[in-house]
């Protein structure tokens, strides 16, 4: 199994730690940080963390077909681009475990069916909901729909801003990375990318 299909399966339970393990190393944490976890401010923050975390990293519990399974055929001979644009994430960088955040557009040329627009949205969220680069959530969206919907071509882009190089290290604020991933026909047409890009940032 690839790198990009792999990342993201489900760990058995008995290889998954407990919350209590969680809220433990959390408690870690905060004493490697300097600061007291018994004082009043600060106990009940591993258990809010450890909730959080499984809110914030959600996106381990579902797989692409779970959103992507339901589609429609009668769409009156539609062959033309579908595109939802600035679809609004959070996720996490794999390295530092902080946040990046940005706006995501997909298209795709539908081939015998379409999907829910909304569907397009959750797929967005399912992987952002993961530790995360930018890069491999790019290349995932449009392997899930290439693989889910077997479209004519996919198009994604994803534009971020990274807390990794605001916060710390070169601390740039406000520098915006942008990642694309073609498939199909939008793979081998220059006019077809051109057309992607114009209306995703119109």
């Amino acid at each position: 199994m690839d790198a990009v299909a792999n990342q993201g399966c489900r760990l058995s339970a008995a290889y998954r730690p407990t919350q209590e393990e969680a809220e433990e190393a959390v408690r870690t944490l905060l004493r490697w940080a300097g600061d007291d976890p018994n004082r009043e401010g600060l106990l009940e923050t591993p258990n809010r963390v450890a909730k959080a975390y499984r809110e914030l990293f959600s996106g381990y519990e579902v797989v692409p077909e779970d959103v992507l399974s339901k589609t429609f055929s009668e769409v009156a001979g539609y062959k033309d681009m579908v595109l939802v644009r600035d679809i609004g994430f959070h996720s996490h960088c794999e390295h530092h475990m902080v946040p990046f955040h940005g706006i995501a557009h997909i298209a795709y040329i539908p081939d015998r069916c379409v999907v829910g627009l909304s569907k397009l949205a959750r797929l967005v969220e399912l992987y952002a909901r993961r530790l995360q680069t930018q890069e491999t959530m790019t290349a995932q969206i449009a392997k899930a729909l290439d693989e889910c919907l077997r479209p004519q071509g996919v198009a994604v882009m994803i534009e971020a801003e990274h807390m990794c190089m605001a916060m710390r290290g070169i601390r740039k604020e406000g520098a915006k990375t942008l990642t694309t991933v073609f498939t199909g026909q939008f793979d081998v047409s220059a006019e077809r990318q051109a057309r992607f890009m114009m209306l995703a940032r119109t």
